[in-house]
């Protein structure tokens, strides 16, 4: 699963990255870390829009894409384009997930599992919610 080479990316040193994050927002961000489940912010949200990568902006998620998983994070069926995420195999925590990564940045979002609407793609992509930002739609 490699890199997508067509995106411009974004290289910021540790220290830039503290300076524009929340503390919360480095842990997941940039340390891979993952919120606690029922408590971000786009959990239950319903409002159109795009989801963008909170660290540098890219356009991740469509609003129309969002599902209820139960999960306790954000779930989406699909990405806005296969280029804005990078997919990588995670095996920590003794486990073989698939870790989704902003194209541009490198930033943490969440996994990818085989799970979601089978009327859709069959994909759930379970991302924390500190990492997204939702622009509405004008």
């Amino acid at each position: 699963m490699a890199d997508n080479e067509n995106v411009e990316k974004i290289t910021k040193s540790d220290q830039e990255w503290r300076a524009q994050l929340t503390p919360e927002q480095y842990a997941v961000l940039r340390q891979h870390g993952t919120e606690r489940p029922f408590t971000g912010e786009y959990v239950h949200t319903k409002a159109d829009g795009t989801y963008h990568c909170a660290a540098c902006g890219q356009p991740l998620f469509a609003s129309d894409t969002k599902f209820e998983s139960g999960s306790g994070w954000p779930s989406f069926w699909d990405v806005v384009d296969q280029g804005n995420v990078d997919l990588r195999t995670d095996t920590s925590h003794g486990m073989r997930r698939t870790e989704v990564l902003c194209s541009r940045c490198g930033s943490h979002l969440g996994h990818l599992f085989e799970d979601g609407p089978r009327d859709q793609t069959g994909m759930r992509y379970c991302i924390n919610s500190v990492a997204l930002k939702l622009k509405p739609e004008e």
